[in-house]
């Protein structure tokens, strides 16, 4: 039954209706491809064979009693490690979270389990979602499935890594300033960023309060309106959450795409991006030029200062953010202390890695002083620039098409990492930062067989034509 694996989840869902497989011998499909795998990959932290043979069985009774419950029933998935679900570690790839279990689940994951949803387990992740690669879990390795020797992306690494190889048909991550688009580039699967506050973050670990969204990962961009259909909804725990205008994404998909209006971004120039990368996005303008878009080339601020906004601003909130972790109210506790202070500081010390550290003391030191007035005030003012500028350039344009990530993915451990890392999220920041929707799109391979991408950017509650557009790069290249 291997053949399931390359199965979208339409065709699962036709096929467990016609009774051709059982959700339990999916699942168990899937199980058994992660115990291959896995050792290789590295994608998950926590798996839970047997609630997710109990969740398939269930999903089985129901639907030979006439009531089951929709597209997702019965689907196996996964989860990033910093979303919540019930009686199940939320480690967030952290020493400090490694024995925390939720006692609750988040608006997300309850809302797939209420759909009938296979929950496998949850996926490896940078710590506290600070990183581009994965390289910064405590707790540990993944690698990229087309290249062992190449990082998957980050911090929804483990997310990608297991969709991409097909232990898991699908999986949710967060995006913050291209954590979801990014690692789905360097994987070569679909990744969606929706509209800020289309999906609830209740129960998802904050890293940048006013960035943090929940993303989707899939491999075509079929299931991803699928997953997303299923998510969407105002939620009463989330007061940043919104009800979507148009939540019919299975619809827009199979209406007819009107000529569009594509623009490129004029300061993300093939100097800056690798061969290969750009070469793609040539290859997809003229796709979307050969089914009548007209597409031009517009200005946008330069990448740097889009990139030094959202670092100021990111930092700023996650040092916020973790606070909480002091060794009181939950995760690890120091037992080497004599005073209070002592004890946040040693909980601290030894919990957090180096990365997280780093972060927490660059955002603190952007919000003391004077340091908050030349730095973060200006970072909003930044920002603010950023998210009205993209307001008027869509609402000239449908669509803005750039690369997902300026490379594609780079060895382990390599030299060049930390350059590679401070550059990664370039192309991802303008639509976090403007709090619009972005997808990206697989498009085909290097010659050394590693994964190319595009983003395509919209308007704010435009899923349904991201998805719609990327559908057609994805017949284009069959």
């Amino acid at each position: 039954m291997s053949d399931l694996l390359n199965r979208t989840i339409l065709a699962h869902h036709s096929a467990l209706e016609a009774r051709e497989y059982s959700a339990v011998e999916l699942t168990q499909v899937y199980l058994d491809q992660i115990a291959m795998r896995e050792s290789e990959v590295g994608a998950f932290l926590t798996l839970d064979a047997e609630g997710a043979l109990r969740a398939a069985e269930e999903s089985d009774r129901r639907r030979l009693a006439g009531k089951a419950r929709g597209m997702l029933d019965g689907i196996p998935f996964s989860l990033k490690d910093n979303i919540a679900v019930k009686d199940m570690r939320l480690t967030c790839a952290s020493r400090l979270l490694r024995d925390y279990v939720s006692p609750y689940d988040a608006t997300v994951a309850l809302r797939l389990k209420q759909a009938g949803a296979v929950l496998l387990g949850k996926n490896n992740m940078d710590e506290f979602a600070m990183g581009s690669s994965t390289e910064y879990s405590a707790l540990g390795v993944t690698r990229n499935p087309w290249d062992p020797s190449c990082v998957p992306g980050g911090s929804s690494g483990g997310s990608a890594a297991a969709v991409a190889a097909k232990e898991s048909v699908f999986s949710l991550g967060s995006d913050t300033g291209g954590s979801v688009r990014q690692p789905a580039a360097f994987c070569g699967v679909y990744g969606l960023k929706p509209t800020y506050g289309v999906l609830s973050r209740y129960g998802v670990v904050a890293m940048a309060s006013s960035l943090d969204c929940v993303g989707v990962l899939t491999e075509t961009a079929q299931d991803c309106a699928a997953v997303l259909e299923c998510l969407v909804g105002k939620d009463l725990c989330d007061a940043t959450s919104v009800e979507h205008p148009q939540p019919d994404f299975l619809k827009a998909m199979r209406a007819p795409l009107r000529a569009l209006r594509v623009a490129t971004v004029s300061s993300i120039s093939e100097e800056l991006v690798d061969a290969d990368v750009w070469q793609a996005l040539q290859s997809a303008a003229e796709i979307l030029r050969d089914a009548g878009a007209v597409i031009e080339t517009v200005e946008l601020p330069v990448p740097k200062q889009a990139l030094a906004a959202y670092s100021v601003l990111a930092a700023a909130e996650a040092s916020s953010n973790l606070a909480r972790y002091d060794g009181v109210h939950y995760g690890m506790r120091s037992e080497d202390y004599t005073s209070l202070a002592e004890l946040y500081a040693n909980t601290r010390g030894k919990g957090f890695g180096d990365e997280v550290k780093r972060r927490i003391l660059f955002g603190t030191d952007m919000l003391l002083g004077e340091n908050r007035a030349r730095f973060y005030v200006r970072a909003q003012h930044i920002r603010e620039r950023i998210r009205c500028e993209m307001k008027e350039l869509l609402s000239k344009y449908d669509l803005i098409l750039t690369p997902t990530s300026p490379t594609v993915a780079f060895a382990r451990g390599s030299s060049a990492s930390q350059e590679r890392l401070a550059c990664a999220d370039m192309c991802t920041v303008y639509a976090s930062l403007a709090g619009v929707p972005a997808v990206s799109v697989p498009f085909g391979k290097n010659e050394n067989g590693l994964p190319l991408a595009v983003q395509l950017t919209g308007r704010a509650f435009s899923e349904g034509l991201l998805l719609r557009t990327a559908k057609l790069l994805e017949e284009a290249l069959g």
